[in-house]
């Protein structure tokens, strides 16, 4: 597929450090902002994070809202990958980081902004940037945050709050971070990849940028494969192929772009290019990059219900249809798996439809997209788990979902449990009610971020029913 652009150097050494790159891509040439903003339009830069929005768009909004700020601005590296299934940006960090830290320099320049930060969510990313950002020696902007490492971290008005030292969650507003972003601040915020193809094309130029890929999409592409694997590839390559070479196939079907994402059956997976134009004739999108085939082996409704029940647990906690919403199209989703009846695929669809539109920002729509999109690929095998046959197979975790790390589990001593229903309206997330008011489980897990309310509910039960267990 030709020589790797971003991850050039690394058939010879595991991580390049500032001398390493400086030999292999040479030194970074300067631009004037007006001369950026034409070759991330001469190139067509879009966004590497999921939206796909229009680099040079950006750029040339936070220069005209900068004019009203006597000039002053920030940068931002979005390099949150929140979602198990990405680590593209992951891995040019751990290798390649001064090629992401060169592109977030190059705007700065250009822009004349005060301040240049990383935000990182991993201890292993955190350190190769710091150390990164030490060999460039004194007097650099640049600065690397840590941030939880969460799905919504990555939102934008996330990022940005985190990175002020407040909680990482979305605000709701609909201000651009180009308008008012870090500490108030006209704020160039993007993906590390994006940055890392602007740095590539600083060098190259529009007309060497574009000799690789297509006409229309010209350049390169990091991929995450099987949520193990990142790879370059130019646009325009064979999802076929990309998965041939990575030891794999289309399987039962392919999730592109993530769990926000979309599935293609093996059908439509072996004829789609790794291109926007090609991926929307599938109603799909490249995302985040990353490209999950669902292998023959697993169980194509448990992998899809498991997926499902982690992103609910991903809520920021802030807004109904998170808090309550995505709890309940989990558990519609479990139930329909588990033989619920044709009433659960009723009750699936109402619950899709109670979330989308009305999110701080969009997980309750890629969440709820990413369970309808199922429902199409997978139509037979959710039917035949809803009408109680299933297909027996078990579900291997082909779609990868963190380990809960924390042990702990909320327990109810029935001798003493009266019904108050206080702990669900505490924890919707944990504890659901039977049809005659009482918790339905005994012992219930408790994911670490909502240890905090657990104690709360612990402490609020009248009966002195629940306590919690390791």
């Amino acid at each position: 597929m030709g020589q790797p652009r971003l991850l050039a150097g690394l058939d010879t050494a595991a991580r390049l450090d500032r001398v390493g790159h400086l030999t292999v891509h040479g030194a970074l040439p300067q631009y004037r902002v007006d001369d950026l903003i034409d070759l991330a339009e001469a190139i067509d830069l879009r966004g590497r994070g999921g939206a796909g929005f229009p680099f040079h768009r950006k750029l040339r909004a936070v220069m005209r809202s900068a004019r009203a700020k006597e000039g002053r601005s920030a940068v931002v590296v979005n390099a949150s990958e929140g979602e198990p299934s990405c680590l593209k940006d992951t891995a040019l960090l751990l290798h390649v980081p001064h090629v992401v830290l060169d592109g977030a320099q190059l705007a700065a320049d250009a822009l004349g902004a005060e301040d240049v930060v990383v935000g990182v969510t991993r201890d292993d990313v955190e350190r190769s940037v710091r150390d990164a950002i030490a060999e460039r020696g004194p007097g650099t902007r640049l600065r690397v945050s840590r941030l939880p490492e969460r799905f919504v971290t990555g939102e934008g008005t996330s990022m940005i709050n985190g990175i002020e030292g407040n909680p990482a969650v979305p605000n709701g507003q609909k201000v651009r971070t180009s308008e008012r972003g870090l500490t108030g601040l006209p704020t160039l915020l993007s993906n590390t990849e994006t940055y890392a193809q602007l740095a590539i094309a600083a060098r190259l130029g529009a007309a060497g940028y574009n000799s690789v890929g297509l006409p229309a999409e010209p350049g390169t592409l990091m991929l995450t494969v099987s949520g193990a694997t990142a790879v370059e590839i130019p646009s325009g390559t064979s999802l076929a192929y990309v998965l041939e070479l990575c030891g794999s196939s289309p399987g039962q079907g392919v999730l592109v772009g993530g769990y926000h994402g979309r599935w293609l059956t093996p059908e439509d997976a072996s004829q789609a290019l790794l291109s926007r134009q090609s991926l929307a004739a599938f109603d799909a999108v490249l995302g985040a990059g990353a490209v999950l085939p669902l292998p023959e082996d697993t169980c194509p409704a448990g992998e899809v219900a498991r997926v499902t029940r982690w992103m609910a647990d991903e809520t920021a906690g802030q807004c109904g249809p998170c808090v309550r919403g995505l709890p309940s199209l989990a558990t519609a989703v479990e139930q329909m798996v588990a033989g619920g009846g044709r009433a659960t695929f009723e009750a699936v669809e109402a619950r899709m439809r109670a979330v989308r539109g009305r999110g701080a920002c969009s997980h309750p729509d890629g969440t709820s997209g990413f369970v309808a999109s199922a429902l199409n690929v997978f139509a037979d095998e959710l039917r035949d788990h809803a009408l109680g046959s299933g297909c027996g197979r078990r579900v291997v975790g082909a779609l990868p979902v963190p380990a809960d790390e924390t042990p702990e589990r909320l327990v109810v001593d029935w001798t003493l449990c009266r019904g108050h229903g206080l702990c669900v309206d505490l924890l919707p997330d944990v504890v659901r009610l039977d049809a005659d008011g009482f918790p339905d489980k005994a012992v219930m897990p408790v994911p670490g971020r909502l240890r905090p309310m657990a104690l709360r509910a612990i402490r609020r039960c009248p009966a002195l029913a629940l306590r919690i267990q390791e």
